[in-house]
């Protein structure tokens, strides 16, 4: 849990911390990123990574992040936690999400079934510096760009909306009630009256129409949709559809004494799981039972991670749900700060989940098991899909980016004021442009350095040094 005074400062405490601060961190001090000659190779980091997950996965995660200096960075959240580590920090603390890249933030259906926009991706969550969630966000939009060709000052235009957003949201949060700040979100209906807003102001009307689409699309990605999709009947009994290697049956996986080992070891898993939900959920999960089990591949940077995916059924066949159970390891954070108070990794997931997000998954839990192969795995457990949508940023124009941008500053900010001193961090920020400029400078200089460590890995696969598996 973040450790914080906030509670028990005054507003006037609160900003004169934040104040303070620029003082001995000044705003254009994160400008800079120096050269370290005792900096990791990233090579060597990927090597460290890989030696805790499922060999015959490792090179698709590394082939999947040769494909671009964009999926490199995806997949190189430890490699940036150790370049921030370097970096100024004011001491004010919050829960980081650890992973704040552009495509960690979507669409997905609140239990209420509104259509939300918020972070969604917590393997690395710790409570952390705010500003290298912030940094992380910044390079991102940076790195995309490049990516689809815009010019310097195009993207320095997107950082700036989005650094921008983040501050001018943390000041409102700052004036904002505590309960207020906890109901805040952003749902779909508000972007699509952005994005509307933004075509009057010029932004092509066609892209805004396919945004739209995006939106309405993923109402339709439910659970029961992602089972039509991944699953069939055969012989009135459902299972999943095989897919090697991003999904692999149990029953084609594994030889038979091994499979019905595994198979005992996820149901127990799903079993123990059960008792991290509330009461509620736990007689709801009950009215399902085990129909199927797979292992499925997943992401860029979790990629070898263990992730199976649980095929229950209901009332009948045509009542499906789909959970999927993903090993989760010590952050990447937990180098470079603090360990995590949670004993189990699976839990510090969760628990950094519904702090910073506004809305989370009803089927959200985790639970420690050795059944799985033997050794002690944590797992989080939630459903597959659940309205998931994202916005394709490899099409955007550079305006685009820009309000993209903006939608995903205001989040992280809404996500850092639930559980940080937002009074203290919105002093700091302060009504000036001086701390997005900065991050310009920073997510410029980041860029060259992480399109380095994407050419780092060309020539290890090259040189056979590591392997990569690409096209999956």
């Amino acid at each position: 849990m973040v450790r914080t005074e906030a509670a028990r400062l005054a507003p006037e405490e609160s900003a004169a911390l934040g104040r303070h601060a620029r003082v001995t961190v000044p705003r254009s001090s994160h400008a800079g990123l120096s050269a370290d000659p005792d900096r990791p190779d990233p090579v060597t980091l990927l090597e460290s990574q890989a030696k805790t997950r499922v060999p015959e996965l490792v090179p698709i995660r590394h082939g999947r992040m040769m494909s671009s200096p964009f999926a490199f960075f995806r997949g190189a959240a430890l490699g940036m936690a150790a370049d921030l580590a370097g970096t100024p920090v004011t001491g004010i603390t919050v829960q980081a999400c650890g992973d704040a890249h552009l495509l960690n933030f979507g669409l997905y259906a609140s239990p209420e079934r509104r259509l939300v926009f918020d972070v969604n991706d917590f393997d690395e969550t710790l409570p952390g510096p705010w500003e290298w969630d912030v940094k992380r966000l910044a390079a991102s939009i940076v790195i995309a760009g490049r990516d689809r060709g815009f010019s310097t000052a195009e993207r320095s235009r997107a950082v700036l909306d989005t650094v921008g957003q983040y501050r001018l949201a943390m000041r409102e949060f700052a004036a904002m009630g505590t309960l207020d700040v906890w109901y805040a979100k952003l749902e779909a209906e508000q972007i699509v009256q952005r994005l509307r807003a933004a075509a009057a102001k010029g932004v092509d009307k066609r892209r805004v129409r396919r945004r739209e689409h995006d939106i309405a699309k993923a109402a339709t990605r439910t659970n029961l949709q992602a089972a039509s999709k991944l699953s069939r009947l055969v012989d009135g009994r459902p299972e999943f559809v095989p897919q090697p290697p991003v999904v692999e049956r149990l029953v084609d996986l594994l030889p038979q004494d091994q499979r019905h080992r595994l198979e005992s070891g996820i149901a127990d898993l799903v079993s123990g799981y059960a008792r991290s939900l509330a009461p509620d959920r736990r007689v709801l999960l009950d009215r399902y039972r085990l129909a199927d089990m797979a292992r499925k591949v997943v992401g860029v940077g979790s990629v070898g991670t263990r992730c199976w995916i649980i095929l229950l059924v209901g009332r009948d066949v045509d009542d499906p749900l789909i959970l999927q159970a993903k090993e989760a390891q010590p952050s990447v954070l937990e180098r470079f700060q603090s360990r995590s108070e949670h004993g189990n990794a699976g839990q510090r997931v969760v628990v950094g989940q519904r702090l910073m997000q506004a809305a989370s998954d009803i089927f959200l839990g985790w639970h420690r098991t050795t059944g799985i192969d033997g050794k002690r795995r944590d797992f989080y457990v939630r459903q597959l899909r659940d309205g998931k949508g994202s916005f394709d940023t490899g099409q955007m124009v550079p305006a685009g980016l820009a309000v993209y941008g903006r939608f995903c500053g205001w989040t992280l900010a809404r996500a850092h004021a639930r559980s940080g001193d937002r009074i203290a961090i919105a002093a700091y920020l302060g009504s000036s442009d001086v701390f997005d400029r900065a991050l310009v400078e920073f997510a410029e200089a980041y860029a060259d350095r992480n399109e380095r460590d994407h050419d780092a890995l060309l020539c290890a696969v090259k040189d056979g040094r590591l392997q990569g598996e690409s096209g999956i």
